[in-house]
């Protein structure tokens, strides 16, 4: 029996065990309008705007260890897409975008809504499909699958002519695919392995350095079965946040441009480094030459190959599924015995310690004016630190990293690579349709709730109770931060005036607005958006914050992790030498 192209991606999204697709339709995807219509294995949101589409398969993906699906339409509604797509390209999220095209036989001839989607977004996927056989959809749709899902995840494309679409062929899917050429590793080497627990059996100063890839992994638990195993000290990444719980003593705090002095530190001055799923990017590593300056051994694990010494010089590389890796490395570990020197771990501890000692993420509180780390910290209280946590991007979401300890992996989900405002409430929406009995929160600032603002009318449609905890300072917040520190206090186009009533603004969606002002109302205000009386529905809260509180400590681009900008509290901090390593005393 012949069916057309529409009901063959309806039939192979069934296969695939797809439960969402976010999209909006148009022209050139009607006929896969039609066809979604008459099924029912999945369901359909229809969004305002397709970025918002891509970004909440992304969080779907994310929180749900599943893959996201998206559709958009030809033309603008592909073009639309590509910032969605290009944020879940950066942090490796598995997703397959379907996007509308002309008629094969209009394609270059700058028809009506054309877009060579192939070639807008060659740089941004892990591979992108044009279709022009019918007989070619469903294989390539599970190819599409496939590549999303092994090896270093990441979004795909498959652009779907118009024609494509209708015409009919027989439906057969495969059961497997094999891509020439493709065949990720999972298994690290195992002489590489045993080189990694000589080198941790031989550190004086060991550290953990975990990033996105441990959670895109799974590998949590063995990424805690080695922190306790060997006492080691972990940080995460901003993208690796939940891999180790936040409350774990073994856990230091994020790491980088906005990390705790303690971990930076710790960082800097450690002798063996195992990096595990992370990149030494620029915002952890803004000068690889100052890092390098302190004789360290690394080890880096990572599913790809093209990560590793990118930018940083490495010791022991291991291409592998960090999760096999670890699991291969624990059993060494174990089976040898191999583990630091108890009195140099111990000394090492102490040190660490004695970095904790200054608290660089306490702040001064205030009774007249709303800080945003305490409205975050009364979030965290409220929740019982169990809320899925949703952020766009600038100081808020520096302030949801560092005052929001996640105990788990996919609790954190936030735009790390590419840094999209707009991100924080379509992501909210992908993650609370993956997890209905979850509380989820998207933590927000004035400028980037506005992105993305329409999804009020999506939640309200699809029933959505996410709440929106909106830290408004009526700056653009990261930008004026900036422009203090960098050029002269001028504030040039980053002061958000004539903004909306927000309160008003989630009234006429349909929601719960409020407006808090005073530091003894948050918590209240917190406990009632929370309480069982207003479970089921989407609450807006506007609070007024200091409108000039800065995120630190702060590493300025080009300077070492040691070199950080503190907090007022910690400015003439007098540093304890570490006992073994005399230079210590110099640090500042």
């Amino acid at each position: 029996m012949e069916i057309s192209g529409a009901e063959i991606i309806t039939r192979c999204l069934q296969e695939e065990g797809v439960e969402f697709i976010f999209g909006y339709p148009g022209g050139a995807v009607l006929s896969i309008y039609d066809a979604i219509f008459k099924q029912d294995y999945f369901k359909h949101v229809l969004v305002r705007h397709e970025q918002a589409a891509v970004h909440a398969a992304d969080a779907y993906s994310r929180s749900s260890k599943k893959v996201g699906v998206a559709l958009v339409t030809s033309g603008p509604g592909a073009t639309n897409a590509i910032t969605g797509i290009a944020t879940a390209y950066m942090d490796s999220i598995p997703m397959v975008v379907f996007s509308g095209q002309v008629a094969t036989d209009a394609i270059g001839l700058d028809a009506f809504q054309e877009v060579d989607m192939v070639g807008c977004s060659r740089p941004i996927v892990k591979h992108n499909f044009l279709v022009k056989d019918i007989r070619d959809l469903a294989p390539t749709i599970k190819k599409a699958f496939h590549l999303a899902t092994t090896g270093r995840p990441g979004p795909v494309v498959i652009d779907v002519p118009k024609d494509i679409a209708a015409n009919k062929t027989e439906f057969n899917y495969p059961a497997s695919v094999a891509i020439r050429s493709y065949s990720p590793p999972t298994k690290g080497h195992p002489g590489q392995i045993k080189k990694a627990a000589q080198l941790l059996g031989e550190a004086k100063r060991p550290f953990l350095y975990v990033g996105g890839g441990a959670i895109l992994s799974n590998a949590s638990a063995e990424v805690t079965e080695l922190v306790k195993l060997l006492n080691l000290p972990c940080t995460n990444t901003l993208m690796g946040l939940g891999a180790l719980d936040g409350t774990d003593p073994h856990f230091v705090g994020m790491l980088g441009m906005h990390g705790t002095y303690e971990a930076n530190m710790a960082m800097q001055y450690s002798d063996v480094i195992i990096a595990i799923g992370a990149r030494f990017d620029d915002r952890v590593i803004s000068s690889p030459e100052h890092f390098l300056s302190q004789a360290k051994k690394i080890v880096h694990i990572d599913i790809d190959p093209s990560s590793i010494a990118k930018r940083v010089k490495v010791d022991v590389p291991i291409v592998g599924d960090v999760k096999h890796v670890l699991i291969d490395l624990i059993a060494i570990l174990k089976e040898t015995g191999i583990k630091p020197q108890a009195d140099t771990l111990a000394a090492w501890w102490k040190q660490i310690e004695e970095w904790r000692k200054p608290q660089s993420l306490w702040y001064e509180q205030s009774d007249l004016v709303i800080k945003p780390q305490f409205v975050v910290q009364k979030l965290w209280e409220v929740t019982g630190g169990d809320a899925i946590i949703t952020s766009d991007v600038g100081q808020h979401q520096m302030f949801a990293a560092q005052y929001y300890p996640f105990k788990r992996p996919r609790q954190w989900i936030n735009s790390g690579g590419l840094g999209t405002m707009g991100f924080g409430l379509p992501a909210a929406m992908g993650a609370q349709l993956a997890n209905p009995d979850a509380i989820v929160a998207c933590i927000t600032g004035e400028g980037s709730i506005q992105m993305n603002i329409q999804e009020l009318s999506t939640c309200k449609q699809y029933h959505i109770p996410t709440k929106i905890i909106n830290l408004n300072n009526r700056y653009l917040g990261m930008v004026r931060q900036w422009q203090q520190f960098f050029y002269g206090n001028r504030y040039s186009e980053s002061y958000m005036d004539a903004l909306p009533d927000f309160v008003k603004l989630a009234e006429a969606y349909g929601h719960v607005g409020m407006k808090i002002e005073k530091p003894s109302d948050v918590e209240p205000a917190l406990r009632e958006a929370f309480s069982d009386k207003l479970k089921d529905r989407l609450v807006f809260m506007d609070f007024i914050t200091d409108r000039e509180v800065n995120v630190f400590p702060m590493i300025q681009n080009g300077k070492g992790l040691s070199q950080m900008d503190l907090p007022p509290h910690m400015s003439d901090m007098q540093l304890v030498p570490f006992e073994n390593n005399r230079d210590y005393g110099n640090l500042c």
